[in-house]
């Protein structure tokens, strides 16, 4: 199955510094750990060999993890904006009288609701693609159904 996984610039670039910091600076911490674990002897009832290499199967399964994504990775690029709602846009919505919020649209690798970024694969992120300025967009959520207006793409 290879899914595309939609990444911004910014993100591709923290994934790919992510993997780097793992591949060395972690890897051989860890592998130091484990040299000198194996030094104090007997491994049977070694909690710092077992723990050592419990850390060691994390990460590599998160370089494992971080290797999949980029290689399945689309990079969004900024595009003109043709006046649709696409991947990487970023949109002020309105609910009924509430302040107007902005989100950036990206893929789910990167969402961070807190921050302004939400997935294009969220109830909100779903119901917003392919609208245009002034549609109403109307998303099931687990609090219930919500309807917003849009008042700008960027």
């Amino acid at each position: 199955m290879n899914q595309s996984n939609y990444l911004t610039p910014e993100g591709e670039e923290k994934l790919q510094a992510e993997l780097q910091e793992l591949k060395g600076p972690k890897r051989e911490e860890l592998s130091q750990r484990l040299r000198s674990a194996i030094q104090m002897g007997d491994l049977s009832e070694n909690a710092d060999y077992h723990k050592a290499k419990e850390d060691q199967g994390f990460l590599e399964g998160r370089i494992q993890e971080l290797e999949a994504i980029l290689r399945n990775a689309t990079i969004i690029t900024e595009k003109q904006s043709s006046g649709v709602i696409f991947i990487g846009s970023h949109v002020t919505i309105q609910e009924g009288n509430e302040e107007p919020e902005t989100y950036h649209l990206v893929g789910p690798t990167e969402a961070d609701p807190r921050r302004g970024r939400i997935s294009y694969e969220s109830p909100i992120g779903r119901a917003l693609m392919d609208k245009k300025v002034g549609e109403i967009a109307e998303a099931e959520t687990p609090g219930g159904t919500i309807k917003f207006k849009i008042l700008k793409i960027e």
